[in-house]
């Protein structure tokens, strides 16, 4: 019993991949995730984040290069993470090759014009296998800090 308990937390820790931001804090979600209620249904497999054209984008974890290359006529890179997850980002030039290992937070891409967003945005989408997640869960939880109250530091 020990074994099988030990065995699902190291399974659960790999899974868990702490993640880093792809673009230069702080974050700007210009449209957030929004699954659609079937595989085939309309909805937001991703989020946008707000950028200007030639902003750098980091990889949020270490990984391998799955794919780099247009895709109807966008540029796309996908890493594949250890835990078997895999984070596209759009529109971009890639600078790293399909097969390529990356670091966390090392930079992967350029992010191009031509977003579907109105203005300059990275899309960026997160999967696990055919099923898409929402990508700021791979984010680091910030830890809330408790302020003293007004009295406690001499206020009214």
């Amino acid at each position: 019993m020990t074994t099988l308990l030990i065995s699902l937390l190291l399974a659960l820790a790999q899974a868990a991949v702490p993640g880093v931001r792809p673009l230069p804090g702080p974050l700007s979600v210009v449209r957030w995730w929004d699954p659609p209620p079937t595989p085939y249904a309309a909805g937001h497999r991703g989020v946008d984040l707000a950028a200007d054209a030639g902003t750098e984008v980091r990889a949020v974890a270490a990984g391998r290069v799955h794919f780099a290359g247009p895709v109807a006529g966008r540029g796309v890179l996908s890493l594949t993470l250890p835990n078997g997850l895999r984070t596209t980002y759009e529109p971009v030039r890639a600078l790293v090759s399909e097969g390529e290992a990356v670091t966390a937070g090392q930079v992967v891409a350029v992010l191009t014009e031509g977003s579907h967003c109105p203005a300059p945005c990275l899309h960026w989408g997160l999967l696990r296998g055919e099923e898409y997640l929402n990508p700021l869960t791979l984010l680091p939880r910030t830890t809330p800090r408790l302020l003293p109250t007004s009295e406690a530091r001499g206020g009214p």
